[in-house]
């Protein structure tokens, strides 16, 4: 089969975050689907929300001793504890029988290994129940019958789980009511006949702003609840790859163990659930993360009324408006999510979105970019008819999107990674028509007609744009591509910017390449 080769030339410039993102809690963290519990709806649970916003006079306080008398309270210690897999093997070969080992042991083996069936006479080790593994975490009470906030991560996998109230307080067998990796947050329930828990109040967390004051309460390392200080440093953050992210960052100090404690107010209201840190040695250094409490509290009450997490589905691809996006598509600010791709049978499809367009407005509420909109749509309920803004050609357009509830087998939204928007079109791109063998090497659905990457010089600009081979151009500068030969005639003698549309990995993206102005002289 003939291939045709094109240069798509474009420069892009690559953040890389040195360090590595830490979760503080002492269970290890695994990115999986939530195992929600089926069981009938329960009756909503009761929260005290203080929406006020906090008092923002500038005035110099001298001692927080007062919030932290009362926050105390409410956040607590929780401990898990899961089994350990069997250590050693019928087959494996005794680790002391190494000549290191033998050199100072002779043959004859540590007394752990002999007299107690662990070892045969042949020095093979038997197996043998490894100790119960434990993690250490923390939680924040939120309701007085005692509902508790805390991560995922704390309690994931985890055989028994129990819950310390106070450093020297009652200890309670809780129950995970359920568990959501998709925001790495989870909720468990204490009870005691005729006793009323000391539950935090909530604030809204939308209205916290960059400077505000926050301290940070937890179990850090497990030496007792240790309150700490610092400043909203940034809100919106996405830093753990999870499926849903709006992190409030933070340079209170958190460390491990804190996970799952409260992030509260100058007013000692409830503002996030402390999740993770960004660390280049494992300890505080002044970068922590917070799981917002409107986010926590949706999922909460998802899980207790439901047993799952129930999300607002609406069914496109999208991905972030760049400057280079907006100039294509008439777009005067780079704000927006624009929508790639449009899922067949999806509500979006039934209310006439295509791809293309770019989603400005959702609910009545602003969409900054492709983020938060899955964020918005995942925290509406399903079955509700939502009003739409969306730019199309140029030309402003409402519509009417009734959600469903979020499949399993679907994505919401995946984050189009839009790596390319300036250089050339020239050389360094290998095209081919999709053959059946390029379909199941690349799992291609047979739904995708286009030209396919068949190869990127690794050293050419357009390998650093983020093509690959193996993605399939669908359409070039918004026309269709059938195979090969339509995109190398379509990208002949070209002179303005080229705006292409490219299939991986299951959904779609829109990629504007720029040609660079020539030299003259």
């Amino acid at each position: 089969m003939r291939k045709y080769v094109r240069n798509l030339k474009a420069q892009s410039a690559l953040a890389v975050l040195a360090g590595a993102l830490l979760i503080g809690g002492g269970a290890a963290f695994v990115d999986q689907e939530a195992h929600a519990k089926e069981k009938g709806k329960a009756a909503p649970v009761h929260v005290t929300v203080d929406e006020t916003p906090v008092q923002r006079q500038g005035q110099m306080v001298t001692s927080f001793s007062t919030v932290v008398k009362k926050v105390s309270p409410s956040v607590v210690k929780v401990l898990s504890t899961w089994k350990g897999k069997e250590m050693g093997d019928a087959d494996q070969a005794n680790p002391f029988d190494d000549p290191i080992f033998r050199r100072f042991f002779g043959d004859q083996l540590p007394d752990q290994f002999q007299g107690h069936g662990r070892a045969d006479r042949n020095g093979r080790l038997k197996k043998m129940p490894a100790p119960k593994q434990q993690g250490l975490g923390s939680g924040v009470i939120v309701t007085k019958d005692g509902y508790i906030l805390t991560n995922n991560h704390v309690v994931e996998n985890a055989d028994d789980v129990k819950v310390q109230v106070g450093d020297e307080g009652d200890e309670y067998a809780a129950k995970v009511v359920g568990t959501d990796p998709k925001s790495d947050i989870a909720v468990l329930k204490i009870d005691a006949k005729d006793k009323s828990f000391p539950a935090i109040t909530m604030a809204d967390s939308t209205k916290l702003d960059v400077g505000d004051v926050v301290l940070a309460v937890g179990n850090p390392f497990g030496i007792g609840q240790t309150v700490t200080m610092g400043i909203v440093s940034a809100t919106g953050r996405a830093t753990l790859g999870l499926e849903y992210e709006d992190f409030i960052q933070t340079d209170a100090a958190i460390n491990m163990g804190n996970s799952g404690g409260a992030l509260v107010d100058a007013e000692g209201r409830l503002v996030g659930i402390n999740t993770a840190i960004l660390s280049r040695t494992g300890g505080n250094q002044g970068i922590g993360f917070a799981v917002p409490v409107n986010l926590a509290k949706y999922v909460m009450d998802s899980l207790i009324e439901n047993g799952h997490v129930i999300r607002g589905y609406m069914g496109v691809n999208i991905q972030d408006v760049t400057p280079g996006l907006a100039e294509k598509f008439g777009i005067e600010e780079h704000k927006g999510a624009l929508v790639a791709e449009v899922t067949s049978d999806s509500p979006a499809q039934s209310a006439g979105l295509k791809s293309g367009d770019v989603i400005v407005e959702f609910d009545g509420k602003p969409v900054h970019d492709s983020r938060h909109l899955k964020l918005q749509v995942a925290q509406t309920a399903p079955g509700k008819e939502v009003p739409v803004k969306i730019s199309r050609d140029g030309k402003v357009k409402d519509l009417e999107v009734t959600l469903k509830e979020f499949p399993n087998d679907k994505q919401l939204a995946k984050n189009g990674s839009d790596k390319a928007d300036t250089g050339d079109v020239t050389d360094g791109i290998t095209v081919d028509d999709v053959s059946a063998e390029a379909r199941q090497q690349y799992n291609i659905p047979s739904r995708i007609k286009g030209a396919l990457v068949s190869d990127v010089d690794p050293s050419c600009p357009g390998y650093e744009a983020g093509l690959r081979a193996g993605d399939v151009i669908l359409e070039i500068n918004r026309k269709p591509v059938k195979n090969a030969q339509d995109a190398v005639a379509m990208t002949e003698n070209l002179k303005d910017d080229v705006l292409i549309r490219v299939y991986s990995h299951g959904g779609s993206r829109f990629v504007v390449l720029k040609k660079t102005a020539e030299k003259v002289g």
